[in-house]
């Protein structure tokens, strides 16, 4: 389970005392480092861009935005440069427990038949978006493929979960945003989680 479920009361705190380099940092590692995958992510956004929304806030929402878009750019760079280097390392080796040489086969398939619209609808999918890059790169996608959905999956993923919560913020009287943050948040988090708790049915199904 992700970290934003156990430590979700302190984020706003952590948001709003760390400020832009921790938003920015979290979002890089969630894109593109393994253990990035136990992160918040959506939820980060959302809160993020919510709590630009708050009056004489320090944090502009333009800025905020931007640098997650980067951070993403940067971390998911960063995985595919990975997978690319040393993945196929790891998928040969004969005696691993993890890695196994089918699973980066099945790997280039998927990429072959899917892989565009993948990387795109990855970036909402909780620790999918995180391997998504890494497999990328040890499938061997073409990088000016890569970077161009990158680009389109990063920027739709950072400034629509940023501006949502910002507007939502901006919707919600000053006096009230602490009563709506938390359950509003909540719910992003479950909407975000859906798609991945449906494949991961979908797998166990058609393996049963």
């Amino acid at each position: 389970m992700q970290l934003n479920i156990t430590h979700l009361p302190s984020l706003p705190t952590l948001i709003q005392t760390f400020g832009y380099p921790l938003v920015w940092s979290i979002v890089f590692a969630e894109s593109g480092l393994l253990v990035g995958a136990l992160l918040p992510g959506d939820s980060l956004l959302f809160v993020a861009g919510f709590l630009c929304s708050v009056p004489n806030t320090p944090l502009n929402i333009w800025v905020m935005t931007f640098g997650c878009f980067v951070a993403a750019f940067l971390g998911d760079s960063f995985g595919y440069y990975f997978g690319k280097k040393w993945g196929r390392q790891l998928f040969d080796k004969p005696d691993s427990k993890i890695f196994k040489k089918k699973h980066l086969l099945m790997a280039e398939e998927f990429f072959e038949r899917q892989g565009k619209v993948a990387l795109i609808l990855a970036r909402f999918m909780p620790f999918v978006r995180t391997f998504a890059p890494i497999v990328a790169g040890i499938a061997a996608m073409r990088y000016r493929t890569f970077i161009q959905y990158n680009l389109l999956g990063g920027f739709v993923w950072a400034v629509g979960l940023s501006f949502l919560g910002y507007f939502i913020g901006g919707a919600i009287p000053p006096e009230q945003l602490d009563r709506y943050l938390i359950p509003i948040t909540l719910s992003i988090m479950f909407i975000s989680l859906s798609p991945s708790i449906f494949h991961l049915w979908k797998a166990r199904q058609d393996r049963e």
